[in-house]
């Protein structure tokens, strides 16, 4: 099998709280019109698998990539599961988002019957002036008063509303409520799941209400995967220097994933060697791409695939991309982090599982 960079289809969702950012703030082409919420960049949800679009692997899906090539795919250290291992998407928050939260891994087998819940990481590539996000309740907040909360829709009587501004981000476990807009557009990166509990009176899909019988369902089954304890705050990561005019910085990490921001200025290409699989999205004007015998541009906003076979891509800018993996922790996060100089406390508030040993 002859590797290369794949391109994927990016299924759309033309929720009620999206607008028009995608295209006209990141100039991302073939949207259909009217309000886009998120595109799905990589993708192995049920029903909105990606496909690949070209080369010999074109009309394949990811699921059927990982079961016939994991280690091509994924790398050797990463043990192939039913799915892909990694969500992406734009998020457009015109509107804001509803309140709802993503069941944790035991939570989701027990309660959901999935294998796996939903912990996510929001980057934030463009916030209007005093926009916010509700991310984790407040001390003290116990199951009856989040109950009355929600029975009134008073979120900010219980959860904490915290700024949001462009270039910083926050790591979610699974378990947190949370919602972000308006006036927000993110880069997301999570597990692959689509389980979600809300807590509104309409639905996100089209703004249409939720029967009270449903919507009280939905409440005691939100409550049920709720975790009280995380309260996650937004950081502008941590940069190590790469090369001349080349910078790594790492916006977040833990078991599940990594989401890392390269930048490199036009005199100094950007070389990434690898040994599982990476999500290459262009957050900055189109670059060149050079992996394996495959040389093409990435326009802005899209992204590209590549599996852990390729082993090393380089990047022509001047560039400014965004890496997404699922890092060996110690390895490729906390060793060179401190050894750049970062102390353990900001090492260890990027996500789950970098405090010191």
């Amino acid at each position: 099998m002859h590797w290369h960079p794949l391109r994927v289809t990016a299924p759309v969702k033309q929720h009620v709280f999206g607008g028009r950012a995608i295209a006209e703030r990141l100039g991302r082409t073939g949207l259909p019109d009217g309000p886009i919420a998120e595109t799905w960049e990589v993708s192995d949800v049920e029903g909105d698998a990606s496909t690949v679009l070209d080369g010999p692997l074109a009309g394949r899906t990811l699921r059927q990539i990982v079961a016939e090539h994991p280690g091509e795919l994924l790398g050797p250290r990463l043990r192939p599961g039913p799915r892909f291992p990694l969500l992406t998407k734009f998020i457009d928050g015109r509107g804001a988002l509803p309140v709802h939260l993503h069941a944790d891994d035991a939570t989701a087998r027990r309660l959901e019957g999935e294998p796996n819940g939903k912990t996510e990481a929001w980057h934030v590539l463009d916030a209007a002036p005093g926009a916010t996000a509700l991310v984790g309740v407040r001390p003290g907040v116990d199951r009856d008063t989040l109950h009355r909360a929600l029975l009134a829709q008073d979120f900010d009587a219980v959860m904490r509303r915290l700024p949001v501004r462009a270039g910083q981000t926050v790591y979610i476990p699974g378990g947190t409520l949370h919602s972000f807009g308006p006036g927000t557009l993110v880069y997301e990166i999570e597990q692959t799941s689509d389980i979600q509990q809300h807590a509104m009176r309409n639905r996100m899909e089209d703004g249409s209400p939720v029967p009270d019988d449903e919507w009280h369902d939905n409440l005691g089954r939100l409550l049920d995967e709720w975790r009280p304890g995380p309260r996650p705050e937004f950081h502008p990561g941590l940069s190590v220097p790469v090369a001349d005019g080349v910078v790594r910085t790492v916006l977040c990490a833990g078991p599940y994933f990594a989401l890392e921001r390269w930048s490199a200025a036009a005199a100094t290409p950007l070389v990434h060697r690898f040994s599982t699989v990476r999500i290459l999205t262009n957050a900055g004007a189109p670059v060149t791409v050079t992996a394996g015998s495959f040389t093409g541009t990435l326009e802005r906003a899209r992204t590209l695939l590549l599996p852990a076979a390729l082993e090393e891509v380089r990047i022509e800018g001047p560039a400014d991309v965004l890496l997404g993996h699922v890092p060996d922790l110690e390895r490729d996060i906390r060793a060179p982090l401190l050894a750049a100089g970062h102390g353990t406390a900001a090492v260890a508030a990027l996500g789950e599982g970098l405090e010191p040993r």
